[in-house]
């Protein structure tokens, strides 16, 4: 469905030409991502849409304290629907967790129902639904001694995804820090037994840092993967105070830049969030960061305030805004960026645009 339809002369030894074909096949890419889905396909149709005219206050001064209002754009309908109701009882009868809920994801109903598009998607989240972190910005429950592994979920969420019929799955997985390997064998097993099921369904991988550990890293980059990914978050300054002590800035870029120097054939893929009191330019600067550690694909996405035992919103960042840094990923030369206020990690225009990059690629493999 992707295939460029552009046809190239045969030029042989000319490192100019093939650099162009490789910018001109991304940009036919790009082109039919712009004609598929978007965001506008995944989000409800009842938004403003005249973002420009809303007159409410959007950042908070100095010393204010109150929680900003949720501007339009952000407002989402409440999950209804057959197919959000037959995924949620699936689930459940697996004994399986989502970051969609853990984390209170605000696309859950269009995601889990199906949307226009009518394909059901969700972000299996393994290794039991508690953290042995506590960052300030994630609802996901928090302990120092979580229950133990379910030896069982590896298989049990081969055989979910395999029911579901899906193309493109996103794992993720809570910190599990009280593990020697952090969990990285469970995650690894998770993916052979999916691929075991359906050789052909591509497989992202969203993991903890597993405090820097290379082994741990190798294990996940070399299980037969096709996207790795790991979050940046936010910007350097506020890492501290939006992460947990034990997730550093450098060292989620040393784990970035690990998985492409363990596995060059990976897409890898990070995010981060906006609203949280970062400057313009260090959101540059991060973005830049993750160029120069090899990441191919970043998404930016809106902060929201979980409950009210996290860090409040500092700003809500416009749709104009957030498009700018779209065009500014693209210059800095990421494969793929997905920037809007709905965005999230696993952003299904952005799953869109990886699929269709990694089929081509397997197809001049052949």
């Amino acid at each position: 469905m992707f295939r460029s339809k552009l046809r190239y002369s045969v030029l042989r030894g000319s490192h100019d030409f093939q650099r162009c074909k490789h910018t001109s096949k991304l940009d036919a890419i790009r082109e039919k991502l712009r004609e598929g889905p978007g965001l506008a396909d995944f989000v409800s149709e009842d938004r403003p849409k005249d973002w420009n005219e809303y007159e409410g206050k959007l950042k908070r001064e100095k010393g204010e304290a109150e929680r900003l209002r949720l501007p339009p754009w952000l407002k989402t309908t409440i999950p209804t629907g057959s197919k959000f109701s037959e995924l949620k009882e699936q689930l459940r009868e697996l004994k399986l967790s989502t970051v969609c809920e853990e984390a209170r994801c605000p696309n859950i109903g269009e995601c889990w129902s199906g949307g226009k598009h009518g394909t059901s998607t969700a972000t299996i989240m393994l290794m039991g639904d508690t953290c042995t972190r506590g960052c300030m910005f994630c609802s996901v429950k928090t302990s120092r001694a979580p229950p133990p592994l379910d030896a069982r979920e590896p298989r049990n969420t081969a055989r979910a995804v395999s029911r579901w019929g899906l193309a493109y799955i996103v794992l993720t997985s809570v910190d599990r820090d009280d593990l020697p390997d952090g969990g990285s064998a469970h995650f690894a097993e998770t993916v052979r037994e999916i691929k075991r099921e359906n050789k052909e369904i591509l497989v992202e991988c969203l993991v903890p840092d597993f405090r820097g550990n290379r082994d741990s890293i190798e294990t996940i980059a070399s299980c037969g993967l096709d996207v790795f990914a790991h979050n940046i978050e936010t910007v350097e300054r506020l890492t501290p105070f939006v992460r947990d002590p034990r997730a550093g800035y450098r060292q989620t870029l040393k784990v970035l830049q690990t998985a492409k120097e363990v596995n060059p054939d990976l897409i890898t893929k990070s995010s981060i969030m906006l609203g949280l009191g970062e400057s313009d330019q260090q959101v540059e600067q991060t973005m830049k960061d993750l160029r120069e550690a090899g990441v191919d694909c970043v998404t930016l996405g809106q902060y929201m305030q979980p409950t009210k035992r996290h860090l409040k919103v500092f700003e809500y960042v416009t749709p104009a805004k957030f498009k700018e840094w779209e065009e500014r990923g693209n210059e800095l030369g990421f494969l793929y960026t997905a920037s809007g206020p709905l965005v999230r990690s696993s952003y299904r225009a952005g799953e869109f645009f990886i699929a269709s990059l990694l089929k081509d690629r397997k197809a001049k493999s052949l």
